[in-house]
């Protein structure tokens, strides 16, 4: 499972799954000969048959997206003579390759419907849910058995299930939540005082499961301070308050779910900083510095 975050000029996820597959990060430039795009993509891509299989990036217009697992909920169409047919592998690309601003994306995804064709045999789909964000919006769109499904996301966090409706109203469960010390509003006969720091913050789910770290990935990007200069410093601490150690969750086939990467894209310089599970340091790629009108992939490795 996986958290997304968007928060101003930033964004970036936790790729949380049980191995690593070799991944890297990948700049498609305008003229890529398998893409029809306007605008070039950089991101995190699986490369397979020279098309890259992409799991969350920018492009040069500062638009950001992110896939994530959808179990038991996503639902893939047949092909529609009446829409814009896209499998699942292809809504990314077409988004980041063509529009500006999540606004503009909203529009456009009534002519949208995701299809169940999948990229091989041996690469079937993932059951996906997406957030699609600028630096003043943030949107949700989930592709259910009713339709596709687009939310406004107020909160800029995505996690997995359930359904992201569901995980923003219960939200209000944790309105009283605070980083300040509590005051007894148990009983005013009853002498109760906080023994402790962080107090205000009981009740704050501490599980890894996606309802909890959706409502801990809000909590965190909502109260943490920074100073100026430490907006990457403090997006990766955001992702830090989401990140799965491996052991701490196992998965049904036995294995151990971990979080692979962590990344934050710089939606004003172009740039992608990222961590891996192995290595502490942030590493950073520019975009900017690339030929975006290009006709060949460029591929950076992960450094740990």
């Amino acid at each position: 499972m996986c958290t997304a975050v968007s928060d101003k000029n930033l964004f970036g996820r936790t790729l949380d799954v049980e191995e690593n597959y070799g991944q890297q990060i990948v700049l498609t430039p305008r003229n890529y000969k398998k893409f029809n795009n306007k605008y070039a993509i950089f991101g995190v891509a699986l490369i397979v048959d020279d098309y890259p299989l992409y799991f969350d990036g920018i492009n040069e217009k500062g638009l950001a997206m992110a896939g994530l697992n959808f179990p038991g909920n996503a639902f893939y169409n047949e092909f529609s003579e009446e829409k814009t047919n896209l499998a699942p592998f292809e809504f990314l690309p077409y988004v980041l390759g063509n529009f500006e601003s999540a606004k503009e994306v909203k529009r456009e995804l009534e002519k949208v419907n995701i299809t169940d064709t999948y990229f091989s045999d041996s690469l079937k789909n993932t059951p996906m849910h997406w957030i699609i964000a600028d630096k003043n919006e943030s949107i949700t769109v989930e592709p259910l058995k009713g339709g596709l499904k687009v939310f406004d996301n107020p909160v800029g966090v995505l996690t997995n299930n359930p359904p992201f409706d569901i995980q923003l109203f219960d939200l209000n469960k944790y309105m009283k939540l605070s980083v300040k010390e509590p005051e007894n509003t148990f009983s005013n006969q009853i002498n109760l005082k906080a023994y402790g720091r962080g107090m205000g913050a009981l009740g704050l789910p501490g599980d890894l499961s996606s309802p909890s770290r959706f409502v801990r990935a809000v909590f965190a990007k909502y109260n943490m301070i920074y100073e100026k200069g430490e907006e990457v410093t403090r997006f990766f601490h955001i992702l830090g308050n989401v990140c799965q150690q491996k052991g701490c969750v196992i998965t049904e086939t036995g294995e151990y779910e971990y979080t692979v990467y962590s990344n934050c894209y710089d939606r004003v310089n172009l740039k992608m900083y990222y961590k891996t599970y192995y290595g502490t340091q942030i590493n950073s790629v520019d975009f900017a510095k690339e030929n975006f009108t290009g006709d060949k992939l460029v591929c950076y490795p992960f450094l740990n």
